[in-house]
């Protein structure tokens, strides 16, 4: 049986961005915080992992696997009563990978203020079959300006990531050539 990724070209029709968007919300509790009283950035992190595979499992159609996650930054601190909600949506498609944009927002769970966002992150996941092999993914169809916009950096990321990659591998080459054992 020839694996998906591997079978000759065939059309897959795309998916739009919308449909498989989501938004995890969870509350803040004390048993989430850090020696500092806040939320610790871990527990932050798994949020955004388990949105951003619900949101490539959807849009996949099966499952997905974190690949890599380019970039975490957390811009506020996120209290205990804080009620979090981690939006993720599909930024960009490969052939069997997908970049998983997410936006953590934060509001307080007694009072009426806007949420403000406290964080964002970039995840790769890849789409997976039963035995682990790569499996070929849905292109996504972004929708609106955003969604365009959001396709064409995640594209300009993606092409940083394989440039770091390659440039990585080879020092480790020229080093190993100069007889530089690490």
């Amino acid at each position: 049986m020839t694996d998906q990724a591997t079978r000759p070209e065939e059309e897959i029709p795309g998916k739009p961005t919308a449909a498989s968007r989501t938004t995890l919300s969870h509350i803040m509790t004390g048993s989430d915080t850090n020696l500092l009283g806040t939320v610790h950035g871990g527990v932050i992190m798994k949020l955004v992992d388990d949105a951003a595979g619900a949101v490539a499992g959807r849009h996949s159609g099966g499952p997905a696997v974190t690949a890599s996650m380019d970039e975490m930054v957390f811009l506020e601190p996120v209290r205990v009563g804080d009620l979090v909600h981690v939006r993720a949506q599909v930024n960009w498609t490969g052939r069997s990978s997908m970049e998983v944009g997410v936006r953590v927002m934060a509001e307080r769970w007694n009072e009426s203020t806007p949420a403000q966002q406290v964080g964002s992150a970039y995840l790769v996941f890849a789409a997976v079959d039963a035995d682990g092999k790569p499996r070929r993914v849905p292109p996504v169809v972004p929708e609106t300006e955003r969604d365009k916009r959001r396709y064409q950096e995640a594209q300009i990321r993606r092409t940083h990531r394989l440039a770091r990659r390659r440039a990585i591998k080879e020092l480790r080459e020229r080093r190993a050539a100069d007889g530089i054992d690490d």
